[in-house]
C-alpha cells in the first residue's frame, strides 16, 4: 500500500498546485494512470518480457563492445585496450571520458541513421497517435512527448517548432514536462552501461521508464497547468531526415554527438567542482549526527519522504532521497554515478530498481537552462511563458518519474 499511497499523494499534490483546480478532468487522470499501469504490465509482466529485456541488454553490450574497439584503437589502453603495465587498483584503468562517454558518439550516429531509414519516425508516429487517441492530447503535444522517448528535450520540440508560438499555456507546459520526464536515447544507453553490473536488465528497465513516464508527464502537467478544452489537432507526421545518404546521416549524427559529448564532459567537471566547493563550505558548520553536513545529506533529509512514497523502506529513504536531491540539483548522470558507488547494502535490490526509474529524467536546474535557451530561440514570442513555467516543469518532471518508479516498484 506504500507505493499506492504514493501514487495518490503525487496526483493530489499536482492538483493542489494547479493553476485552475476546477479544470480537473477525471477521465484524463484515470486514463493516464490506466495507460501507465498497462504499459508497465506489458513491459514487466508479459510472458517473454524478460527475454526481451535480455535482448535489449545484449544490444547495449554489443554497442559498448563496438565502442571499446574504436576507443582502444584511437586511445590505446586509455580507451580500454591492453594495459602496458600492471594495474594497481580495480578502477585505475577506467577513465570515464575515454571508456564510457564515447558511447554517446556511436549511439548518436546510429540514431541519425535509423531516423534516415524512417525506422524511428514510424515508432514515434505510432506512439504519438496512441497518446492522441487515449489521452486526448493535441497532435503536436503527442508528437513531442513521443519523441522525448528517443531524443532530447530540445530535439523533440524542434519537430513541432512551427506550432510552439500558437500553443496555449497548458500545451506549452505539456511539451516542457515531456522533456523533463524523459531522457534521450544516447543517454539511456550510457546509463544502461553504467547500471548493468548492479541492476539486472538495466537497459530494459530504462526503456520501460522512458515509455511509462510519457503518460505520467502528460497527467501531472495537465493537472498543474490545464490545457484549454478546444478541439485537439490531429496527430502529425514526423518530419523527414535532412540527410541525403547513409554516410551523410552518420556524419551528421557523429557531429551532433561530438557537441553532446563535450557538453557532458564540461558539465561534469564544473558540477563536481561546484559540489565539492559547496560541501567544503557547508563542512565548516558543526557536525550533525556524528558526520559533516553535505548537500547530499541535506537533500536526503528533504526528499526522504518522497522516496518512501515510491516504495523505498524508511531505513533506506535518506540514501534514496540524497540520490533524488543530486539528480534535481545537479543531474541524473551524477546521481546514477553516486548510486553505483554506494556501499554494499546501502540500498536493497528492490530499492535500486525503484531508484533506476525515479532518476530516469532530465528534470534538473542545468536542463532548465538548456530548455529555456533552446525553446526561447524556437519561439521567442513565448519566452515569458517559458520562463514562468520553468521551475514548475522541474517539479512536474520529478513527480512524473517518481510516479513511474512507484508503479514499477508495484509491478516488477
Amino acid at each position: 500500500m506504500q507505493a499506492v499511497l504514493g501514487i495518490v499523494v503525487l496526483t493530489a499534490l499536482a492538483w493542489a498546485m494547479s493553476e485552475d483546480r476546477r479544470a480537473f478532468r477525471a477521465k484524463m487522470v484515470l486514463g493516464a494512470l490506466a495507460l501507465q499501469v498497462m504499459l508497465a504490465l506489458l513491459f514487466l509482466r508479459l510472458p517473454g518480457s524478460r527475454d526481451a529485456f535480455s535482448g535489449v541488454n545484449r544490444v547495449v553490450n554489443a554497442m559498448q563492445d563496438a565502442t571499446t574497439a574504436g576507443t582502444s584503437f584511437v586511445f590505446g589502453y586509455l580507451g580500454g585496450g591492453v594495459s602496458p603495465f600492471a594495474a594497481t587498483g580495480s578502477g585505475s584503468t577506467f577513465i570515464l571520458a575515454f571508456n564510457a562517454l564515447p558511447l554517446v558518439l556511436v549511439v548518436s550516429a546510429l540514431s541519425a541513421l535509423l531516423y534516415y531509414w524512417r525506422v524511428l519516425p514510424v515508432i514515434v508516429g505510432g506512439f504519438a497517435w496512441a497518446l492522441n487517441r487515449t489521452l486526448g492530447v493535441s497532435g503536436p503535444v503527442g508528437l513531442s512527448t513521443a519523441a522525448n522517448v528517443f531524443v532530447g528535450m530540445i530535439e523533440a520540440p524542434m519537430l513541432i517548432r512551427p506550432y510552439l508560438s500558437r500553443m496555449d499555456r497548458g500545451d506549452l507546459f505539456l511539451v516542457m514536462v515531456g522533456g523533463m520526464a524523459g531522457i534521450a536515447g544516447t543517454m539511456l544507453v550510457l546509463y544502461a552501461a553504467m547500471l548493468g553490473p548492479m541492476v539486472p536488465n538495466a537497459a530494459g528497465h530504462l526503456v520501460t521508464a522512458s515509455v511509462v513516464s510519457a503518460p505520467a508527464a502528460i497527467m501531472i502537467a495537465a493537472l498543474m497547468v490545464p490545457p484549454s478544452a478546444r478541439p485537439q489537432d490531429q496527430t502529425l507526421a514526423v518530419p523527414r531526415s535532412e540527410a541525403e545518404s547513409n554516410m551523410d546521416a552518420i556524419t551528421r549524427g557523429t557531429t551532433n554527438g561530438i557537441t553532446l559529448l563535450l557538453h557532458i564532459i564540461a558539465m561534469l567537471i564544473v558540477l563536481v567542482a561546484l559540489v565539492t566547493l559547496i560541501n567544503g563550505i557547508i563542512g565548516l558548520l558543526p557536525d550533525v549526527g556524528g558526520a559533516p553536513l553535505t548537500l547530499q545529506r541535506i537533500a536526503g533529509w528533504g526528499m526522504a519522504p518522497l522516496a518512501w512514497l515510491m516504495g523505498v523502506p524508511w531505513s533506506e529513504a535518506q540514501t534514496a532521497g540524497g540520490l533524488l536531491g543530486t539528480k534535481v540539483i545537479l543531474n541524473e548522470l551524477l546521481a546514477y554515478a553516486e548510486m553505483t558507488a554506494l556501499p554494499e547494502g546501502a540500498l536493497s535490490p528492490q530499492s535500486r530498481l525503484i531508484m533506476t526509474y525515479a532518476l530516469c529524467g532530465f528534470a534538473n536546474f542545468g536542463s532548465l537552462g538548456i530548455m529555456i535557451g533552446g525553446m526561447s530561440a524556437m519561439a521567442p514570442d513565448r519566452r515569458g511563458d517559458i520562463l514562468s513555467l520553468g521551475l514548475k516543469s522541474i517539479v512536474a518532471g520529478t513527480m512524473a518519474t517518481c510516479m513511474t518508479a512507484a508503479i514499477a516498484g508495484l509491478i516488477a
